[in-house]
């Protein structure tokens, strides 16, 4: 990975920030880390590659939050509009941390709401008022419910209008049930657009046949590492990431 890595020519979080994207579709795509370097190899020409203090492959922490009855895990699993999810995300690499807030409409679109952060604290004034302007749930009701760590490799097209992110070495922990996960070989790509301007990766995805694939970190992590949850919804996709992560 880092060697064809190396191949792309860098872009600098400064360069990127006309690629923020943060009223934006979202397209999913699931895949092993066999056809990403496929991928990598097919890309190079037409994306740079995010580089902060000389690394490409930059590592994630991210805490989920639900309320104690998980209704952000139920309104995703039975597919309901104007959903909502809640995360604390750390990057690694600067120990910057986020509580972020994000909301996707019925149009598809989904829309994100952060502030800076130095502790997971939901009742700090500051954090609380933040949760009372942008999600539909009490504070007093939240839980940490799941952790993820990962891996990121941040792509974005010569012509600036889209960010493609690709995440491997998924590792989950389930702060209700103590259950772990390790996802193996498993790769998420998400490709990050304003509207539906033109994207070179997505011909590169069709030659690899890796066709969209709802994958929701929170919700396949919760469904695989909480024994109590209701998962009726999501069986077929479990079954899917199963043999992926198999192969």
């Amino acid at each position: 990975m880092t060697e064809l890595l190396s191949t792309f020519a860098p872009i600098s979080l400064e360069q990127m920030s006309g690629v923020k994207l943060m009223n934006r579709t979202d397209t999913k795509f699931v895949t092993t880390t066999e056809r990403l370097r496929l991928l990598l190899q097919m890309a190079r020409n037409d994306y740079y590659v995010q580089e902060i203090d000389g690394i490409r492959n930059l590592e994630y922490d991210t805490t989920y939050f639900d309320t104690t009855a998980f209704d952000m895990y139920n309104q995703h699993q039975w597919n309901h509009t104007n959903r909502q999810k809640i995360r604390f995300r750390t990057y690694c690499i600067s120990g910057l941390q986020f509580m972020e807030v994000k909301t996707k409409n019925n149009h598809g679109r989904t829309k994100k709401k952060r502030i800076e952060v130095t502790d997971m604290d939901v009742m700090e004034p500051t954090k609380h008022d933040f949760l009372d302007n942008h999600l539909r749930y009490k504070a007093e009701k939240l839980q940490p419910t799941l952790n993820n760590h990962f891996s990121r490799v941040t792509l974005v097209n010569k012509a600036k209008t889209e960010r493609l992110t690709i995440d491997s070495g998924l590792h989950f922990n389930n702060m209700v049930s103590g259950i772990e996960k390790d996802m193996g070989n498993l790769v998420i790509v998400e490709l990050k657009r304003d509207g539906q301007v033109y994207s070179p990766v997505l011909e590169m995805l069709r030659q690899l046949h890796i066709h969209p694939h709802g994958f929701s970190k929170y919700c396949m992590g919760s469904a695989l590492t909480n024994p109590g949850l209701s998962v009726n919804r999501f069986k077929r996709k479990l079954i899917e990431i199963n043999k992926i992560i198999e192969q």
